[in-house]
């Protein structure tokens, strides 16, 4: 190997140290390099923070006459089910978040409905779990029930539903069966 030739300094000239960062806030991977220059140069932290800062808006509990009308609802008939499980799934979801308990009410109709028709996937298991909840504890809250006895009402309710939509569109899951 070649050794690099070393010339003397001239005494006059002045020698800069470059600016090192302290060890303990340098990047240690090229990933937190690159993310720390993607926040810094599109200022995604300032936007991320003003976002964050937003309040939450919650809606107040239903009272007693949407209640009733929650009541009636679960037990009413309901819209076709979508054979494919991705809008299925997706449509589900979306209804859920958006907080409404006429939503939540639909969703777990549908869901119980497709139970006793085919197993549930483990995520609309958790969607009808999460619809369940939502109802009863919606319900409890607004009438001060008690809430085992709520959680049987509401099942029998949702079966009712169940059966009429059973006798007015017999063959829905026909189609998705292969």
């Amino acid at each position: 190997m070649r050794q690099p030739r070393l010339e003397y300094l001239n005494p006059s000239a002045v020698i800069v140290a470059p600016k090192a960062i302290p060890i303990a806030t340098r990047p240690t991977s090229p990933i937190q390099r690159l993310s720390k220059a993607y926040f810094k140069k599109n200022a995604v932290a300032n936007r991320i923070s003003t976002i964050a800062a937003q309040p939450i808006q919650r809606r107040p509990i239903i009272d007693s006459i949407q209640c009733k009308r929650l009541i009636l609802k679960l037990s009413a008939d309901f819209e076709p089910v979508s054979c494919e499980w991705k809008t299925r799934s997706k449509c589900f979801a979306e209804q859920l978040q958006s907080g409404d308990v006429f939503e939540a009410a639909d969703v777990l109709k549908k869901l119980t409905f497709l139970s006793r028709e085919k197993k549930l996937s483990f995520r609309e298991q958790n969607l009808l779990e999460k619809s369940k909840f939502l109802i009863i504890s919606e319900i409890t809250n607004a009438e001060a029930a008690d809430e085992e006895a709520l959680r049987s009402e509401v099942e029998r309710l949702v079966e009712k539903a169940c059966n009429r939509h059973a006798q007015s569109q017999p063959k829905v899951m026909v189609a998705s069966v292969h």
